[in-house]
């Protein structure tokens, strides 16, 4: 009885065969292999190498790839850039997507209407909202562009470097916020009605019940979307960026991850490229590790 009181819960498979379930895992195993592990090793080794455009002539050079880039001045600044991006897409998109969230249950008509066209962005590829959201603030026939110039605001992304970085913040939340939506709107689902009922009563009003009683309640949640927030800023946006500035202007936008794509593809600095691949990847497993070990501990799995 002990052991099924602790299995409880969980779904046992049993197959005739031991070769079975190796089977079943070897196309998610392939996809990992062809897509992950060997082009990570790929790169880690080419991360050491000095070579020519076309790969003719090929030179080990230990970690000098590594040292120049701490040396550059225009990586650094796309490190700075890639931090301020990361973390204003990270709070925006789930300070909106919290709001959109609790507001689910207070639409009474056209319920279906509304969560609708929230969760229309995740249908759109990135490349296209880019283009959309390049349209909507292009300073020349953008509405929303000339907008702003009507109520006295110079608006101009192709020259100035925080319109921008704005621009391209404001593209990655609209994209990004209908992923976090769905899993707080479960969350909240899960929760007890009781307790927020309750608190109605008792005269809580509608932020007040959000923030002491549903955030609380829903902390795991909102610390997995913290997390994927910061993977989403570090790898997920290059085709936003690609679309609404092509890094510019002057490298305002060039986030890391389109580094990558700038030097290896554009510029054909192959060991550079690679070496950039290899720390962004280690800093993505890093700060993943440091929400973990400290902000975790905040996390209450016991509401």
């Amino acid at each position: 009885m002990a052991g099924r009181r602790r299995e409880s819960g969980l779904k046992r498979a049993h197959f005739a065969e031991p070769g079975t379930a190796a089977l079943l895992l070897l196309p998610q195993l392939g996809i990992l292999l062809l897509f992950f592990f060997i082009p990570s090793i790929r790169a880690l080794a080419q991360s050491f190498l000095l070579s020519d455009p076309f790969g003719t002539t090929v030179q080990f050079v230990w970690f000098d790839n590594f040292a120049a880039l701490f040396r550059s001045p225009e990586y650094r600044d796309s490190i700075w850039v890639t931090v301020w991006f990361t973390l204003a897409q990270s709070a925006l998109t789930l300070a909106i997507a919290g709001v959109l969230a609790f507001a689910t249950d207070r639409v009474i008509r056209l319920r279906s209407a509304y969560k609708m066209v929230l969760l229309l962005p995740y249908a759109i590829a990135p490349a296209i909202a880019g283009i959309l959201w390049a349209f909507l603030f292009n300073p020349a026939v953008g509405p929303i562009a000339h907008a702003l110039h009507a109520v006295g605001i110079p608006w101009n992304p192709n020259l100035n470097a925080t319109d921008a970085l704005v621009l391209v913040t404001l593209a990655a939340t609209w994209k990004h916020i209908c992923y976090d939506y769905i899993f707080l709107v479960a969350a909240l689902l899960a929760m007890p009605q009781s307790l927020l009922e309750a608190a109605a009563v008792d005269g809580a009003g509608p932020l007040r019940r959000f923030f002491l009683i549903a955030m609380p309640m829903i902390g795991p949640t909102i610390f997995f979307l913290v997390v994927m927030n910061f993977v989403y800023g570090f790898f997920d946006t290059f085709a936003i960026i690609d679309a609404v500035t092509r890094g510019g202007p002057a490298g305002a936008t060039n986030i890391l991850v389109y580094k990558v794509y700038q030097d290896g593809f554009v510029n054909l600095d192959l060991g550079s490229s690679a070496a950039q691949s290899v720390i962004l990847m280690l800093s993505a497993l890093l700060l993943t590790l440091l929400q973990f070990r400290y902000v975790e501990r905040k996390v209450n799995y016991d509401v």
